[in-house]
């Protein structure tokens, strides 16, 4: 849609202890694996699926570790294989699968816990949907209400619908949100708006192609009346059109839900499920899901 990308995820970040330079360690559940690294010296284990996540320790070459769990991260060529698999410790960090000797069937790494929702004071004040002249909180606190209903009508996980609109909108102040009250990038096709929107109009946005390369060009966009139409208009879109189908085998996941749409085609930006779950994982979205 309006952004654009690079070309992995990364997943959430590492759960540490009380104190910052210790882990929490439990116990390795039944379908744990043992395996072997292989490595040219040593091999850093870091907090999330990426380089870029700091390191907890270094892991020496042909030395056992057990993992637990994989996600999706950074894509790495190792000395065993090219992957963007990273596995779970079981002492809670991650290392690259492309480094793992062996291959064991391990399961996909559930989405940090949350805490009990919360709803914020604010969200009373603004129950119409954010606006572009919000702050970042003030736009945040607006933006639940719609997200969770659009989580009740269409199990869109309210986190994916929260980091979207941020992402999307530049936190609401984009000219497509602040002045047509569209927070998702929503296109016409074909001129027609579609059943929510009220109109379309032409904006200038970024189109990457498969390698990352991106040019601007115009597209037309959908306009709504009202800002909760675009939180409708998106969730009905995701649950209606069949590219995204695979997505809602994982509304519970919403890490993984967010890569699915990627994969339907929802952005041509390559790095737009990391930028996706960054955001999820930096304000902790997830604790704005409900149960439906």
């Amino acid at each position: 849609m309006l952004h654009s990308l690079k070309k992995y995820v990364f997943a959430p970040a590492l759960a540490l202890a009380a104190t910052a330079t210790t882990l929490v360690v439990a116990a390795a559940p039944a379908d744990a694996a043992v395996v072997s690294v292989r490595v040219k010296g040593s091999l850093a284990a870091r907090t999330g699926a990426a380089n870029w996540f700091g390191q907890t320790r270094t892991i020496r070459n042909k030395q056992k570790v057990t993992v637990t769990c994989k996600v999706s991260g950074q894509y790495l060529r190792g000395n065993v294989r090219k992957t963007a698999q990273w596995d779970r410790t079981a002492i809670g960090d991650y290392i690259s699968h492309a480094y793992v000797s062996g291959n064991p069937k391990l399961p996909v790494c559930a989405p940090p816990a949350a805490p009990a929702p919360v709803t914020p004071a604010p969200v009373a004040a603004v129950p119409m949907g954010p606006t572009g002249t919000m702050t970042n909180e003030q736009f945040l606190a607006a933006s639940i209400p719609a997200a969770q209903q659009s989580q009740r009508d269409t199990k869109v996980p309210t986190s994916v619908t929260l980091a979207q609109a941020i992402l999307e909108s530049g936190w609401g102040r984009s000219s497509l949100s602040a002045s047509d009250n569209n927070f998702f990038g929503m296109k016409c096709f074909n001129n027609a708006p579609g059943s929510y929107a009220a109109g379309c109009k032409s904006y200038s946005t970024q189109e990457c192609n498969a390698a990352g390369t991106c040019t601007t060009t115009v597209a037309t966009f959908r306009t709504y009346r009202a800002s909760v139409d675009s939180f409708r208009d998106h969730g009905a879109n995701l649950k209606s059109l069949s590219r995204y189908a695979a997505a809602f085998n994982y509304t519970g996941n919403p890490n993984q839900f967010i890569a699915e749409i990627h994969k339907g085609g929802y952005a041509t930006d390559p790095q737009y499920t990391t930028k996706v779950v960054a955001l999820m994982t930096k304000y902790n979205l997830y604790r704005y899901d409900i149960a439906v």
